[in-house]
């Protein structure tokens, strides 16, 4: 699995969204599932995944699915 399909299938099965409803468009509290509560669950999954730690201001700035490849960039994470 590279890692873009692990950062997508991380996006999905933490804020348990149905596959056919993803959209790489998705920004934080557009959908129900990506509310604050999903936002830290979200983040935990990414630490967990990557094997990191994020900045609190990086946790802060995670405002959509593509904001998440510039922040985890940072972490020489390659996409």
């Amino acid at each position: 699995m590279n890692n873009k399909q692990k950062y997508n299938d991380i996006f999905i099965k933490t804020l348990s969204i149905d596959s056919k409803k993803f959209s790489e468009e998705i920004k934080y509290n557009e959908i129900p599932e990506w509310d604050s509560i999903g936002h830290m669950t979200l983040m935990s999954g990414l630490e967990e995944g990557f094997k990191i730690t994020l900045d609190t201001d990086d946790i802060v700035d995670f405002s959509s699915f593509k904001k998440g490849f510039e922040i985890l960039e940072k972490y020489g994470i390659k996409f």
